[in-house]
């Protein structure tokens, strides 16, 4: 009998699929199940997977648009966390020790999101400082 994911980390593996069932449904379905009852972190619900990154994204309680001064309290709030913002479609916190990335800020039409590496130690501050510089 299978436990219930304990950690983001363990949580998030469980959504995927091996390279064996990848095309099992009854598989899917199973992993699916667990989409239902998801946890908040920071007090912000984490809403479903990066399609591309595959990282976990939690909701913001507001919509973001960028301007100036947020993305520089987004880039002082990434130094403290020995970081940096690289910007392609939207900003990705990236460790300064290495480039890889922990966060993503996607600010859509009708609600922002942040996307977190679920093994990131640091992961409820970091999501919490985000929320606050963007606010």
């Amino acid at each position: 009998m299978q436990t219930a994911p304990q950690t983001l980390g363990q949580l998030v593996g469980s959504f995927k699929g091996s390279r064996e069932l990848v095309r099992d449904r009854h598989a899917f379905l199973k992993r699916s199940a667990g989409k239902h009852d998801v946890p908040q972190l920071a007090g912000l619900p984490m809403l479903g997977l990066g399609g591309s990154c595959g990282k976990p994204g939690f909701q913001l309680p507001y919509v973001v648009r960028f301007d100036d001064a947020k993305l520089e309290r987004l880039e002082q709030t990434a130094a403290r966390f020995g970081m940096f913002v690289e910007y392609g479609a939207y900003p990705h916190l990236k460790l300064e020790d290495g480039g890889q990335e922990i966060a993503a800020v996607r600010d859509w039409t009708t609600l922002t999101l942040v996307f977190l590496r679920p093994s990131y130690d640091r992961k409820e501050e970091l999501l919490t400082a985000i929320s606050q510089a963007l606010a």
